[in-house]
């Protein structure tokens, strides 16, 4: 059996200039900390149109992912998937 680890994530959005839609500006990215992503997430905020650092918990090897926690949010937010 394996134990749930937790997953922090960053990611940024940019509005497309032509739709409107808002994009993903960033792949995900992995935050070794909440602190830290918080940090990321502050930082993308003031150069993307939107950013958010979430964090949950996660099973890979059974692909069982817990419900998002949102941790930081600024902005426009497109879908985190």
């Amino acid at each position: 059996m394996t134990t749930p680890t937790r997953l922090i994530v960053v990611m940024a959005f940019d509005k497309d200039p032509e739709t409107g839609d808002i994009l993903a500006a960033t792949e995900p990215v992995q935050a070794e900390s909440a602190d830290r992503a918080m940090r990321m997430a502050k930082d993308l905020a003031g150069k993307h149109a939107g950013a958010i650092a979430w964090a949950r918990t996660a099973d890979p090897n059974f692909g069982e992912y817990g419900e998002p926690e949102i941790l930081f949010q600024a902005g426009e937010i497109g879908d985190m998937e």
